[in-house]
């Protein structure tokens, strides 16, 4: 039985996923006006995890709860650490994955959704992401 925790812990784990459709085009989602954290900005599908949940089932569950849809979790990119806007911190897990359909059903935390050019990434998402787009090119080119 996992321990329900609090929007607030001091310290969170996360996972997120970098979603590439099989024709090579990267989900992003736009957090709603009044979020917490972040607001308006567009961003990749995922969350925070329950504590101790598996990071691959907990992504799952987050994605489908965003955008209603199941995905394959296939390799890990990238881990980050930071501080929210709100104070708490965070140690994100960022995963390619892959839809297993591409019908998009949008969460209220979420008001836009694009399936986008994974080179136009950069221009698109807040500059932390870069990181994980740069991990995204390095596995394509192997």
């Amino acid at each position: 039985m996992l321990k329900k925790s609090s929007p607030m812990d001091p310290f969170r784990l996360a996972a997120k996923s970098f979603i590439i459709s099989d024709a090579g085009k990267l989900l992003v989602i736009r957090r709603r006006d009044n979020d917490v954290h972040k607001p308006g900005a567009w961003e990749i599908p995922g969350g925070r995890l329950e504590l101790g949940e598996d990071p691959y089932l907990g992504l799952q569950r987050e994605v489908r709860e965003e955008t209603g849809l199941d995905i394959e979790v296939v390799y890990p990119l990238h881990v980050d650490h930071f501080t929210r806007d709100d104070g708490q911190k965070i140690t994100m897990l960022i995963f390619l994955c892959r839809p297993r359909s591409e019908r998009v059903v949008l969460s209220p935390e979420h008001t836009a959704y694009e399936w986008i050019a994974p080179e136009d990434a950069a221009q698109r998402l807040h500059p932390t992401w870069l990181p994980t787009i740069s991990a995204y090119r390095r596995w394509t080119q192997r």
